[in-house]
């Protein structure tokens, strides 16, 4: 069955959102530096992002989003280079 690219595009709306609400109240870096369930939940949902950005290109390649293939270099890194990523820059 083939997605649409409305479905992709869905799935990245609900994970910014997701990410806004999981930070809504965190007003300190060191906040989200000391909760592990926060930092692995916005990385989840940007690994979603960039697995959404990833497909949606693949079946419609026209649809232009800036940073696009920063994000899904960036989905790569987390899920294949764990052991370093920098929550500074997450």
């Amino acid at each position: 069955m083939e997605k649409s690219p409305d479905k992709y595009l869905m799935d990245i709306s609900e994970s910014i959102l997701s990410i806004e609400d999981y930070l809504d109240g965190i007003s300190e870096f060191s906040q989200y530096k000391s909760n592990k369930m926060l930092r692995r939940a916005v990385e989840r949902e940007f690994e979603i992002i960039g697995e959404a950005l990833n497909k949606l290109n693949q079946i419609s390649n026209n649809i232009e989003i800036s940073s696009k293939q920063k994000i899904i270099s960036k989905r790569n890194r987390v899920i294949h280079g764990y052991d370093k990523v920098d929550d500074e820059i997450v």
